[in-house]
């Protein structure tokens, strides 16, 4: 950023007092707590943590509380504040078959081994405003089943019984699990970095492009597999023990979309998959990433590319929502130098446009003769 004016840094100095004003609010009314935001607004801080890919609930609530509510200036915020923090290791492969399952739904088949799970959902509310809420009034707890835990498997994996999906992304041997935070983007990528790219891409944007595939912009007519939230063990393994400790648990929304295939000539008529995999109770990111996912496999399957959402240039080049705000944002900042530039070309091009409007009809026909 540069300032143009005498001054400019008082100017900037009181904007951000200002701004501190505007973020405290009404001084009769009690400061919001961190502890509140995690408890209260707990689907936006699970946004904020998978966009900006570090898990930490406490420090995503402050970096809402700092933005305003801002969700892409917290995210922002918070990719900021990760890049201070030391890589001391990799973790195993998370194993989501093994999730502690709060909330489970299939649109493939309607009895599972461990039940459909409806957990949290705004689902099946009527999405009226409920004027209840404007008083902090008593709320029952919630129900909880009796019995012993039933193991919860993969839907895909009954359709792998009979042959009828493809593997489930089995990667070549010696493959190295690529680090879009530490590696630059290239392209064409490994499906991996994809889908890492796809994590921390904009819901909103991954949103419209999976809907655009349903439209007929990506030749895509999926069924959920299955949705699954719950709580994943994370691991790493320590070289000085020999086998892996584990680091506690986080809870994670997971998306397998299952889509038909007519086969090709290497690949027999199969259901293929897109994936999704985000931090949190956040499964429209999910399930919008496992469509987008899917649709950019066209190169594996033989497909032509023809939509938006088919381009592994266009969307992972345009899906980062910090990258697109400094952008469009920096539009901002002062272009007086360009601008003056541009002003004295438009002045010239009309003073030209002008001189040719006003020359005689014949002009050019006596010239030509000459």
């Amino acid at each position: 950023m540069y300032v143009a004016v005498k001054g400019g840094e008082t100017a900037i100095a009181n904007a951000h007092r200002l701004l501190a004003d505007r973020r405290r609010g009404d001084r009769s009314l009690p400061s919001i707590t961190i502890e509140q935001i995690v408890a209260q607004l707990g689907l936006a801080v699970d946004r904020v943590m998978a966009e900006a890919s570090l898990y930490d609930r406490a420090i995503a609530a402050l970096a809402i509380r700092q933005s305003r509510g801002d969700m892409i200036e917290a995210i922002f915020i918070l990719r900021a504040y990760r890049t201070t923090l030391p890589r001391f290791g990799y973790s195993v492969p998370v194993e989501t078959a093994a999730m502690l399952v709060e909330r489970r739904v299939s649109a493939t088949y309607k009895d599972l081994p461990g039940g459909q799970l409806l957990g949290p959902t705004f689902d099946y509310t009527h999405r009226l405003l409920d004027p209840a809420l404007l008083q902090d009034g008593p709320v029952e707890e919630p129900l909880q089943r009796d019995g012993e835990q039933e193991p919860v498997m993969r839907v895909a994996d009954i359709l792998a019984g009979e042959d009828l999906v493809e593997g489930d992304g089995d990667l070549p041997a010696g493959h190295v699990p690529g680090d879009l935070t530490r590696e630059p983007l290239e392209f064409p990528m490994p499906r991996d970095l994809r889908l890492q790219a796809l994590a921390r891409g904009d819901e909103g944007f991954l949103l419209s492009l999976g809907y655009s595939t349903q439209r007929g912009y990506g030749n895509n007519h999926p069924f959920v597999g299955e949705v699954r939230m719950g709580e994943v063990e994370v691991e790493l393994e320590l070289p000085e023990l020999g086998f892996a400790v584990s680091l506690g648990r986080i809870q994670v929304t997971e998306c397998q979309m299952i889509t038909q295939f007519k086969g090709s000539a290497k690949s027999p008529p199969q259901f293929t998959r897109g994936y999704g995999l985000v931090f949190g109770q956040n499964e429209r990111k999910a399930m919008s990433m496992s469509l987008v996912d899917r649709a950019l496999r066209t190169a594996e399957f033989e497909e032509d590319v023809v939509s938006p959402a088919q381009d592994e240039e266009f969307v992972i080049s345009h899906a980062d929502n910090v990258q697109a705000t400094g952008f469009v944002e920096h539009l901002k900042l002062p272009h007086y130098v360009d601008f003056q530039a541009e002003l004295d070309l438009m002045r010239r091009m009309r003073r030209e446009y002008e001189a040719k409007s006003t020359e005689e009809p014949g002009d050019d026909v006596l010239e030509a003769a000459q």
